[in-house]
């Protein structure tokens, strides 16, 4: 019952702020959030003026990656082996008044400078699957991501979907943020 009531209060809330967020600045990142039944379906694509191995750097930093990314509390390599490497992350979702904790333990498969497969071991989702492309477009890069999850909890259809493309654009725009902060910094010499 305490659920219920916290999510009657908490739903209406996150409407509102999705009517009366600011414009946002980074119209040209596609993302598509579908919720259907249990699953939330992530479709996502931007392109990024660097190389793939640019963008690369940047999407498998793992342990730096709660320098550049907000909602990222900690990030770091619990291990590695040949392809894979095991990631925990922490940290919190916000958007307006409200936020919500989340935490995830991840095999990532690693293909250099083509794609990422990643596979939640344990966190408070209850499955999530994701594949990271990218592609070159000339002398760009564009990042193609796909993630399929069921969420702990209840997600609204229509609010739920407001929220969940927010945090993901967010995420990727600061992610895009870094790889051009990195591309531009000057190459120390020996």
């Amino acid at each position: 019952m305490k659920k219920s009531s916290f999510l009657l209060l908490v739903w209406p809330v996150l409407y509102m702020a999705a009517a009366f967020a600011d414009p946002r600045h980074d119209e040209d990142i596609e993302v598509k959030v579908r919720v259907a039944g249990g699953n939330v379906i992530v479709d996502l694509s931007l392109v990024v003026p660097a190389t793939r191995q640019q963008v690369w750097a940047v999407l498998t930093d793992f342990d730096h990656m709660a320098g550049f990314i907000s909602n990222l509390k900690e990030s770091r390599v619990v291990s590695t082996s040949a392809d894979t490497t095991k990631v925990f992350q922490r940290g919190s979702a916000k958007y307006g008044p409200i936020s919500f904790p989340f935490e995830s333990t991840r095999e990532m498969q690693l293909t250099p400078f083509d794609k990422i497969r990643s596979h939640m071991i344990s966190g408070n989702l209850l499955r999530m699957e994701g594949t990271t492309q990218l592609v070159d477009e000339g002398a760009q890069t564009r990042i193609i991501y796909h993630t399929d999850s069921i969420p702990g909890v209840w997600i609204p259809p229509i609010v739920g979907k407001v929220f969940i493309e927010h945090e993901i654009r967010e995420q990727f725009q600061e992610m895009r943020n870094e790889i051009i902060k990195r591309k531009q910094a000057p190459v120390s010499g020996p």
